[in-house]
């Protein structure tokens, strides 16, 4: 966020520009805003919908319905007689639409054409009174000190939050690299290799091709698709393993049939789909060896990730799924009446708990899914490439697992504990912190009807 002094020094310059103008113009530029701020929020966003970029941000109904009732609001906040006594609260406004700007990585330029498109708007209808040319003059350059300042601080905030943003990006995607990098280097052949075997068992059982195992929704394509391919973003060989991955789902796989005889053609399928999956390992081995060690952003004590990098997979796996149109859910995952835990056998007592209840999480979760660690009793799986029957499926599976397992404390005692977990699906709404809101609502329902138990979002 900015700092508190620049939002103030902000504030003053406002207030300084404004001061040129008497009570009257502004008076009149008030109620100009006011009997027009439908016409003008319906003419700010048909102009920035002109760009075929902002398709993808303006598209989702909800976002449709409620920004012109809040660009109404803004227009006429922006206008306002007592803009003045409350510049504080404006311009910390204009810092939070930047930031959700940024957050949706809407570009700033469509923001500044609407602004530009608004402010020859307003002119016209000014120029429709019956006003003199100096009021006019007077008019409009109160109309454009009002909006630029708005655009001004924005951009501002956009270009901060944006920063911070790539730097988070940066670090995350160093710390996707190392995070044991020896152990998941192992992992992800493992799972390679055990995709070519489930291959090898269905062609020689003779299940067609339809049948035959892909290899994006394995465990292996999971991981690189959603996890390995940011974490070596910008690698020759990454582009090379996606192509690979592609052409062995739909091309080769389509082209296998059973025969007792294997003819010419079979064979030299075989012998094609044997070199993609060596040219698969051979890359992902000079990825790996391309990689250094980072330890950060994980939880000490649950070795989860924490907070730190969740804006930045959120984002990525929104514009993913928005792109690819593929479904994910969120859980927010939280353990009954963890308080009474600390209070009754300490807080090392507490301490194993979230402990076993990160192995729990990572027991039913898939290569390709996230774990958060948001803090205290407080968890976050992203579940990606699954509809709302499969993330309630594993919602209820990891309920169960926890509630029917003896959990270990110290001095050889024990526990069971029961969650409660709140789970919303990705609806295309362009901003995550709206999915996540709707989890956490999600999950006060829950707790609210008697924990123990899974609750679904709905819109």
């Amino acid at each position: 966020m900015m700092q508190k002094f620049s939002q103030e020094q902000l504030a003053r310059e406002w207030a300084s520009q404004l001061n040129r103008f008497s009570p009257e113009i502004k008076q009149y530029i008030k109620e100009v805003a006011e009997r027009n701020q439908s016409l003008l929020a319906d003419h700010f966003y048909s102009h920035m919908l002109e760009d075929p970029q902002a398709s993808s941000f303006l598209s989702h109904e909800q976002v449709k319905t409620r920004l012109s009732a809040s660009m109404q609001r803004w227009i006429t906040g922006i206008f306002s007689l007592d803009l003045e006594q409350n510049l504080d609260a404006v311009v910390a406004q204009q810092v939070k639409i930047g930031e959700v700007h940024a957050r949706v990585s809407i570009p700033v330029h469509l923001v500044l054409r609407g602004a530009r498109h608004l402010k020859e708007r307003m002119a016209d209808l000014v120029h429709q009174d019956s006003i003199s040319d100096l009021q006019i003059r007077i008019a409009t350059s109160l109309i454009s000190v009002n909006i630029d300042m708005a655009m001004e601080i924005m951009s501002y905030a956009y270009a901060a939050s944006t920063e911070r943003n790539s730097r988070a990006e940066e670090a995350y995607r160093l710390f996707a690299v190392a995070q044991d990098i020896g152990s998941e280097k192992e992992r992800q052949r493992g799972a390679l290799l055990d995709w070519e075997n489930q291959l090898m068992f269905g062609l020689a059982v003779g299940l067609p091709a339809d049948q035959l195992p892909r290899i994006e929704p394995s465990e292996f394509g999971l991981w690189f698709r959603h996890k390995g391919a940011h974490a070596f973003e910008g690698a020759t060989e990454t582009g090379l393993i996606l192509e690979a991955m592609s052409y062995i789902d739909s091309v080769l796989l389509p082209t296998f049939r059973f025969s007792q005889d294997q003819d010419q053609e079979q064979v030299q399928h075989l012998r094609e789909m044997r070199e993609q999956t060596k040219s698969i390992r051979y890359h992902l081995d000079r990825l790996f060896e391309q990689s250094n060690e980072l330890e950060s952003g994980r939880d000490v004590l649950t070795r989860l990730l924490n907070r730190k990098f969740l804006p930045v997979v959120m984002s990525r796996q929104l514009n993913q799924a928005r792109n690819e149109g593929k479904p994910f859910a969120v859980l927010l995952v939280d353990i009954d009446h963890f308080k009474k835990i600390n209070d009754t056998y300490g807080h090392e007592a507490g301490d194993h708990v979230l402990q076993q209840l990160s192995s729990f999480l990572v027991n039913t979760s898939r290569a390709g899914d996230y774990l958060f660690r948001l803090g205290g009793e407080e968890f976050l799986m992203l579940l990606v490439d699954v509809d709302e029957k499969g993330a309630l499926r594993t919602a209820e599976k990891l309920c169960a697992a926890v509630a029917g397992e003896d959990l270990k404390l110290p001095h050889s005692k024990s526990i069971r504990v029961t969650l409660s977990i709140g789970l919303a699906m990705f609806n295309g709404h362009p901003d995550y912190q709206h999915l996540l809101r709707r989890a956490d609502d999600a999950l006060y329902q829950a707790k609210q009807n008697g924990r123990n138990r899974v609750v679904i979002a709905k819109d």
